[in-house]
């Protein structure tokens, strides 16, 4: 039997790590819920390997209220210092009191821009940028246009949106899609 073909970072044997580049990664996102979820998994990463965060998601999700913009904006230092004591999570301090201000800037985005979505994809015009990397070589860690979103998400107080953190954050919710060329998900 063959196999399907796959990006060569898909490593055998990590069904977890094979249905997310399937299902999710480079897939179009325009639900708000979502695109925050993907932004506080970018920006735990950050140093660490997808995979880390990828095998305790569920507890990222638990610990911070399945991704509730509005719930998270709210939580209090307590609730906070809570998470940072689960074993489900990785326990950094600065990502996770980070987490809070930045769903607070994440409102404040929706109302100025009516939903976050319009906002984030405001900065591909609306549609995917479509690649045809052939190996991680031609993969940029950044941007022009990653460059400008974590620019302007800084200025409005967001921590952890450097420029490779939302070139990683692009490629997961759709806006890149970097499917390498021979692989089933590639862009045709």
């Amino acid at each position: 039997m063959k196999s399907i073909a796959r990006c060569g970072w898909v490593p055998e044997g990590k069904p977890d790590y094979t249905e997310y580049h399937d299902n999710e990664w480079g897939i179009p996102v325009h639900d708000d819920r979502k695109l925050f979820e993907m932004l506080v998994l970018e920006g735990a990463q950050a140093g660490l390997s997808w995979y880390t965060i990828l095998r305790r998601r569920e507890g990222y999700r638990k610990a911070f209220k399945n991704f509730d913009p509005p719930k998270v904006a709210k939580m209090s230092d307590a609730e906070l210092e809570k998470v940072l004591a689960s074993a489900d999570i990785i326990k950094n301090r600065l990502k996770v009191f980070s987490t809070r201000k930045n769903a607070q800037v994440f409102l404040a985005i929706q109302k100025e821009f009516g939903s976050f979505d319009v906002y984030v994809w405001g900065f591909v015009d609306g549609k995917p940028k479509l690649n045809r990397p052939k190996t991680m070589k031609d993969v940029p860690a950044k941007s022009a246009i990653s460059d400008a979103l974590s620019k302007d998400l800084k200025k409005r107080g967001m921590s952890f949106v450097g420029s490779t953190i939302m070139y990683a954050y692009m490629q997961a919710v759709g806006l890149v899609n970097d499917h390498f060329a021979g692989c089933f998900k590639a862009p045709k």
